[in-house]
């Protein structure tokens, strides 16, 4: 019989990416999905998969609509990357954030607590969870946590409830410390969709500069459909673990930008950068970068796709949507 897995989170970034992974591998994937008038199903049909997804209504806010999911499905895996995982809009909307990020997270661990204690849970932790906690440069497993927004306080909170509920109840739950990690399915809001976003509207003349906040800012980034198989890798140990997911090297926003630009054959990006102060965040994070060891060592982990893979996926992606786009105008 195939394993069952829920997804919360299906139409972000990482979920459509999971999706396909078990899929693969002959789950049957349930994906969480609050009711929308018009749900944005463009990252599931990017993959290919949206009608290998079974949906199903809940919200990460309303413990009964948890509790029924998880009483009826029962799954054999749980993965919770649900999120308002917008850093900068986290200080404009602090409650809600928490409402979603930390008490949504205790909500569905009740619910497996009372309805499925045999599910294995994983828990979407973030670096943004250091903040300027680090060891000689690096974050890893036993780094202090000290959060620099709302965001990273709301997920400090769940790590430790999923920690207290395999400490407390016996319930295979692990966290997956990720740092950054991106794709062409990231949202627009970001600083690395927005950067490839516009470097391709600037190729394509339908644009003439990009608004930036902070460019001196390093951050670990990765490939979001290589920090998937981690994930999946977590639920399958013999015994729950926390784990750090990243490349262990680092780069500055400006290094994204100019490898951005190289992709469209311009060197000179300064003229086409705009440094507005308004994108500054209240409280910078001004480096992260994982030490993984453990994920190397114990998981047999290591990510595919290098930096420059990345950003020219990005880029390229970003140009072929924006070429569609005229074509149908």
């Amino acid at each position: 019989m195939a394993k069952t897995a829920l997804i919360t989170g299906i139409l972000g970034q990482d979920g459509p990416y999971l999706a396909q992974l078990l899929l693969e591998k002959g789950y049957k994937v349930y994906g969480l999905m609050r009711r929308y008038s018009s749900p944005h199903y463009e990252n599931l049909n990017f993959l290919g998969i949206m009608d290998k997804i079974n949906f199903i209504d809940g919200d990460m806010t309303d413990d009964s609509s948890l509790l029924n999911v998880i009483k009826l499905i029962r799954p054999d895996e749980v993965y919770n990357l649900a999120a308002q995982s917008f850093v900068g809009t986290s200080w404009e909307q602090a409650k809600l954030t928490t409402e979603i990020n930390a008490l949504g997270v205790l909500s569905l661990l009740n619910a497996i607590k009372y309805f499925s204690p045999t599910s294995k849970f994983y828990q979407a932790s973030t670096s943004e969870m250091f903040g300027l906690g680090n060891d000689h440069g690096y974050q890893d497993e036993n780094t202090n946590f000290h959060p620099r927004s709302p965001y990273g306080i709301s997920k400090v909170y769940a790590y430790w409830m999923t920690v207290n509920f395999r400490e407390s109840y016996g319930i295979y739950t692990s966290n997956g410390i990720l740092f950054n990690h991106e794709s062409p399915l990231r949202g627009i809001q970001f600083v690395t969709r927005k950067i490839t976003d516009g470097v391709a509207k600037i190729k394509l003349g339908l644009a003439k500069n990009i608004s930036l906040g902070n460019l001196a800012a390093k951050r670990d980034w990765g490939f979001a459909g290589d920090y998937v198989e981690a994930m999946y890798l977590m639920l399958q140990q013999k015994e729950p673990d926390d784990y750090v997911v990243g490349t262990g090297e680092f780069h500055s926003v400006q290094d994204f930008v100019a490898l951005a630009f190289k992709q469209i054959g311009v060197s000179d990006w300064k003229q086409y950068v705009i440094v507005d102060p308004r994108y500054n965040r209240p409280a910078e994070v001004p480096h992260l970068r994982a030490r993984t060891t453990k994920v190397n060592t114990k998981l047999g982990w290591k990510p595919k796709v290098t930096f420059e893979e990345l950003v020219v996926m990005m880029v390229k992606a970003d140009i072929k949507r924006q070429e569609v786009i005229l074509k149908n105008t």
